[in-house]
């Protein structure tokens, strides 16, 4: 926006008159200022307008120029801002905006010099760059860039080194998805603290190089530039070291200009940075204030305007009038007056200091209330004593099936859960991680493997019901061609194979493919026609972007007579297929009405959960009061009373003796009431014993019944656990770092325990999840720590420990799972509800984990070299393994 006067020129708005009349007469004449827009009502305002903006007293606001008219100045910011933005890195623009967003600094300058020394060696993916190879410097464009994580793994960058011949950049993000160099936030923290956190020098790119540097001014480079042509259209792998950019895109001049076109400012004290809304939103950039930032500007704010003030209040300016010249008496007095209330400021100023140092001292000792976050919790010299453990037990990521290749294994355990969750609604029996892993990878062309036909054929039978496109995928072939054709390049080939050479072979294959019987009794017969038949109605590019590879390879590789019968050429290729079958198999209805009657069968075990809960506190008060009358005095010894009784009978026989006559009548009536009473007591005690005997035998029963509540109780939850998976699956809980803790036995159609009683498994294992980007992003935001969170991480969980969003690693002994659950600490919020969660159902995991074991190693394997894929040689003989023996007794048309 064109400045004057060093401000900048406000567009007139329409007067209150002029909106009333648009309501009430929208046919009056008005004075329309085509070249800003502006509405006048009176010629008089018109012509003022005009002529103001035909004053030589503009300045253009991107170069500086001045001494022009208001039009001259909008269209030099025009026409400099276009040769700008086409010269500045495309894709650096986001990336800045974002730093710059809200940030609060007060020159533009300072800002510039902050965004500058942040970024210098920083490079994203689709930029074009200089390389520098033994003096020769190659313009490059860098096609991935690899977070600090795979600066040791050579293997992973290896793993996704790109095709030179199909060179394609699109996008921001790193290899595995996440936003490369985490160094947003306060660009006031200095540079080396970024970098501690987020090493630029840790970062490597594959840069596709695509011409030599031409250097005008030196001829003698035109030699050494020929020598290097033969790099020119290569891939290099290179760090930060080694590239560089072009002056003309990336200086702090040409930055200078970029920030001031996109950001703005209000005028007020401390007010933030912000990127204006049309550029913000082209870039992906947030225009809303989250509440943390909003309330650190208005800190940041506060501070300025105190600091302004009290300079304001502490400024001793000249006097205004000239003042008469003081007696002695009056400046003594003047000084004394001075000096009570400097003392006065000074004492205030001690006590305020004194009760923040208290305040500070209390907050410091205020006892912290356990449980609480898990990252405020701190192991002691006692603790670590006690025998609590300071790393964690590093998990095995090697151990994983398939975790070569980024996200492979992900989409493995998405498959293998979702046929076992809903087993029951796909007519599929249930089958271990194991055997799921050994099937994908099968590879004996001559021995057919049941798993694979049975898991494909109930995806295509269930992929039936969901809506499809004929031909979609040679629909979006051609129209990919079409587009290519217009964009005038030529067409894309894979192995060789054109689109049209692919097009016409998928056309005439699995046309009939959502009719073909593929009955259990004959082997799933022609799934794997019908496989490449659902592919080419389901499939497009948008929904499938490795349709062409994987319908290559399917027609075409290794031979293209018989490819059909080959099905997947590989297991990434398998696990591709069934990853994207599974995720068109959740919208089925037959899916949908299996998980509303997860939630009816839910619904239901609550309630009867209430109800046997309610007996069995029943129950247990009966047995308090049975117990408590069985604790009641015992009855009397009857040989006490026979005793008793033998004594009455002496003293009547001494009596006797001196009174023969008088004294024979009553000793008979008190022998005989004597005896009446004793008799009452031994039936009072006889009576009482056989109460306190049925009272005993009532408590047994009722014992009985409790248990057999509590077991009741247990197969609820059992079988909660099974539906709970058919709606939704969830992790056991986090860790202190918010890694997701996984055990996917017991769910769906799968059972912990068998019907005679013995263990049964899916995985047998505990996965560990890295944290999402979200809750990276919370804990790298946090403030006041003693220590920093990388640092924490590094000594409590190992460099080798440490995973990131989209990692997955696992226990699979019990040994490495009872440390890692004393490693828990309970005195934090995730960690206590993680530890009781593993608990409760310890016995089970722990069974499962052994149960595999043992079955891992009663099927143990020769060595894969001494292995053999045909059962005809001498070796190992695979038609017995467990993935081959497996049957489905869950099928529609089972014998």
């Amino acid at each position: 926006m064109p400045t004057c006067r060093r401000k900048r020129v406000v567009l007139t708005q329409p007067s209150e008159s002029l909106l009333r009349a648009l309501k009430t007469n929208p046919d009056k004449d008005v004075f329309y200022l085509e070249k800003t827009g502006e509405i006048f009502e009176t010629y008089e305002a018109y012509a003022a307008r005009i002529s103001f903006y035909h004053l030589k007293q503009f300045q253009c606001e991107v170069t500086g120029k001045s001494g022009l008219d208001y039009f001259q100045a909008i269209e030099s910011e025009r026409s400099e801002a276009q040769t700008l933005h086409s010269r500045f890195s495309e894709p650096l623009k986001p990336a800045i905006l974002k730093a710059v967003q809200f940030q609060v600094i007060g020159r533009l300058d300072h800002l510039v010099e902050a965004v500058f020394e942040r970024f210098k060696d920083r490079y994203f993916k689709g930029e074009r760059v200089l390389v520098d190879l033994n003096g020769i410097k190659y313009y490059g464009r860098v096609h991935t860039v690899y977070p600090p994580k795979y600066s040791y793994d050579v293997a992973a960058r290896d793993a996704n080194k790109p095709d030179a011949d199909n060179f394609d950049v699109g996008g921001d993000r790193a290899v595995d998805g996440e936003e490369p160099h985490q160094i947003y936030g306060d660009l006031k923290i200095p540079v080396k603290e970024i970098n501690v956190r987020d090493d630029p020098y840790m970062y490597y790119y594959w840069v596709h190089l695509t011409e030599l540097e031409n250097n005008k001014g030196d001829k003698s480079k035109g030699a050494k530039s020929t020598e290097g042509m033969d790099m020119v259209g290569s891939l290099m792998e290179v760090q930060c070291g080694r590239m560089s950019r072009d002056r003309l895109s990336f200086s702090k001049s040409i930055l200078r200009r970029f920030i001031r076109d996109c950001v703005d400012r209000e005028a007020a004290v401390a007010s933030p940075w912000t990127v204006k809304p049309a550029i913000a939103k082209k870039y992906g950039v947030i225009s809303n204030m989250t509440e943390d930032i909003r309330k650190d500007v208005e800190t940041i704010k506060k501070g300025e305007h105190d600091k302004r003030k009290k300079a304001w209040e502490d400024k001793e300016g000249p006097p205004n009038k000239k003042q008469k010249k003081m007696t002695a008496a009056q400046e003594e007095r003047a000084m004394k007056r001075d000096r009570d209330a400097q003392q006065k400021l000074d004492q205030q100023r001690l006590a305020r200091e004194e009760a923040e140092k208290i305040a500070a001292e209390k907050k410091k000792k205020k006892p912290l209330r356990y449980p609480t976050e898990d990252l405020d919790v701190r192991l002691t010299d006692k603790d670590l004593k006690g025998g609590m453990k300071l790393k964690r037990p590093v998990p095995t990521t090697h151990a994983l099936p398939f975790n070569r290749h980024p996200g492979s294994f992900e989409s493995f355990l998405m498959a293998w859960n979702f046929l076992v969750v809903y087993g029951q609604a796909l007519h599929l029996s249930p089958f271990t991680l194991d055997e799921f892993e050994h099937a994908v990878k099968h590879s004996a062309e001559d021995l057919p493997c049941p798993l694979l036909a049975e898991v494909h054929s109930t995806l295509i039978y269930n992929l039936r019901t969901v809506p499809f496109a004929r031909h979609s995928a040679v629909l979006s072939l051609l129209k990919r061609k079409e587009y290519l054709e217009a964009e005038g390049k030529e067409d894309e080939e894979y192995l060789g194979i054109t689109t049209d050479q692919l097009s016409a072979a998928v056309s005439d294959i699995g046309n009939n493919w959502e009719r073909v019987p593929l009955r259990h009794s004959e082997g799933r017969e022609g799934w794997e026609e019908a496989l490449v038949g659902c592919l080419k109605d389901h499939a497009t590019r948008e929904n499938f972007p490795r349709m062409r590879e994987i319908l290559t390879k399917l027609l075409f590789a290794p031979n293209p007579s018989d490819a059909p019968e080959q099905g997947e050429s590989s297991p990434s290729n398998r696990i591709a297929i069934l990853s994207f079958m599974v995720n068109l198999a959740i919208s089925s209805k037959a899916i949908h009405v299996h998980m509303e009657s997860c939630e009816e069968q839910l619904t239901a075990f609550r309630k009867e959960k209430i109800e046997v809960n309610r007996t069995k506190k029943q129950y247990l008060e009966e047995m308090n009061v049975l117990m408590s009358e069985t604790k009641e005095e015992p009855p009397a010894d009857e040989d006490i009373l026979m005793q008793d009784a033998g004594d009455l009978s002496d003293a009547g026989s001494d009596a006797s003796g001196k009174s023969k006559k008088g004294g024979s009548k009553s000793k008979d009536l008190r022998q005989k009431a004597q005896l009446q009473a004793h008799s009452k007591q031994r039936e009072a005690a006889r009576a009482k014993q056989a109460s306190v005997k049925q009272a005993l035998a009532e408590h047994r029963r009722l014992d009985e019944e409790v248990n057999k509540l509590e077991r009741r109780l247990e197969a609820i939850e059992r079988e909660f656990r099974k539906l709970l998976g058919g709606v939704r699956v969830k992790p056991m809980g986090k860790d202190r770092f918010y890694n997701r803790i996984w055990w996917f036995d017991g769910l769906g159609s799968g059972s912990l325990v068998a019907s005679g009683g013995a263990t049964q498994y899916g995985a047998g294992r505990i996965f560990i999840q890295g944290p999402s980007e979200s809750d990276l992003d919370l804990m790298m935001r946090r403030v006041g720590d003693d220590v920093p969170l990388q640092t924490r991480r590094l000594e409590e969980e190992g460099e080798e420990g440490i995973l990131g969003p989209g990692d997955w690693a696992v226990y699979s002994d019990m040994e490495e799972l009872e440390e890692f659950l004393a490693w828990l600490n309970p005195k934090g919020q995730r960690e206590i509800a993680l530890k009781q969660a593993l608990t409760r159902w310890w016995i089970h995991i722990s069974a499962g984990v052994k149960r595999r074991l043992q079955d891992l190693n009663t099927h143990a394997k020769l060595p894969e070299a001494r292995r053999s894929a045909r059962t005809t040689k001498v070796g190992h003989d695979i038609s017995r393994d467990p993935y081959m023996m497996w049957t489905n007794k869950r099928a529609v048309n089972a014998t």
